[in-house]
């Protein structure tokens, strides 16, 4: 379930002309940014956007991103652009980086459904006038690039259907590789990303029945193998995405200083989906819930925003 919470009845006129209001004086009322763009929905951002435009002949995230600074403004930015749209700043972000995350080309091309992906690729395209699967190969090398770019050039099918005798031959060719430590095995590529999701974890579910160990046990020969890390991450988006996320909002407020990019990144894109259940599995796993932790740990406009996002605009009283 989602986190958002939104109005059902708003003037997208009316939340223009107010944000624009907000970014005239001498300073710039976050507060009031927050109160809009915090309780919009995709559609809702969408139309404000269009009614900004009109308005005042200027893309509203250009006039966020000079009234605003630092993570707030990033998270702000990322959160007021379409889906398909977002999507594709984060992976060229991603592509880009001086250290290449490609956790982010995972989970947009193995938790995405095929139709998602594919508006994704259309989107970088337009923005970025190569193709994502062009970039994803020119910033990769060896092994990772093979897997990356099947995976983001792929279109599943989106069906429930699943073959037994399919997901048991293709655990036993699975564990095969991987006993045999071939981990850049072309069929271990070509079965993570070609076929669908349920055939998957019906595989997945297979390769454990018969062989009494999880697949990715077998894959922590090195931990610090990019391939594998890869690999382990397109299992678990794939297998089960919620516990996914809930492990790197997790890492992210675990991690010195905090990995705001993280932290930001599975908030602002799951918000609208399913945070609702990645919050409970992070309790459960933290003994603290995600808003305590962020009311705790972060401070700021954006602490104001992310707590809007999660459905808790208000700071909570935290006991000592």
């Amino acid at each position: 379930m989602a986190t958002l919470i939104a109005p059902k009845y708003f003037s997208p006129v009316e939340d223009a002309e107010n944000i624009k209001n907000s970014c005239l004086g001498w300073g710039t009322d976050e507060k009031a940014i927050i109160s809009i763009l915090g309780h919009r929905n995709a559609t809702q951002r969408k139309l404000i956007r269009l009614a900004y435009e009109e308005i005042y002949n200027e893309d509203l995230i250009h006039q966020l991103n000079s009234e605003l600074s630092g993570d707030f403004e990033s998270a702000i930015s990322q959160w007021t652009l379409d889906p398909a749209d977002r999507d594709a700043v984060l992976a060229n972000n991603a592509l880009k980086a001086s250290t290449p995350d490609y956790r982010v080309i995972v989970e947009i091309a193995c938790v995405q459904s095929a139709e998602d992906l594919l508006a994704v690729k259309r989107a970088y395209r337009f923005r970025f006038k190569h193709s994502l699967e062009e970039d994803v190969a020119s910033s990769t090398t060896g092994d990772i690039r093979k897997l990356l770019v099947a995976i983001v050039s792929a279109y599943r099918y989106e069906g429930d259907e699943i073959d037994e005798n399919t997901a048991i031959f293709e655990a036993n060719i699975l564990h095969d590789a991987v006993k045999g430590k071939a981990f850049n095995h072309e069929e271990i590529i070509r079965v993570f990303s070609t076929r669908s999701k349920p055939q998957l974890i019906a595989t997945l579910n297979r390769y454990r029945d018969i062989h009494a160990t999880s697949i990715t046990k077998g894959l922590m020969e090195d931990s610090a193998d990019e391939y594998l890390a890869a690999l382990r991450t397109v299992i678990r988006c794939i297998r089960d995405p919620k516990k996914y996320y809930a492990k790197v909002l997790r890492n992210a407020m675990n991690a010195v200083g905090i990995d705001r990019d993280a932290l930001s990144r599975v908030i602002v894109t799951r918000a609208e989906k399913d945070l609702k259940e990645i919050m409970e599995l992070y309790l459960k796993r933290n003994n603290i819930s995600l808003e305590e932790a962020v009311n705790k740990d972060i401070g700021g406009d954006y602490k104001a925003f992310i707590l809007a996002l999660l459905g808790s605009d208000e700071p909570m009283d935290l006991k000592d």
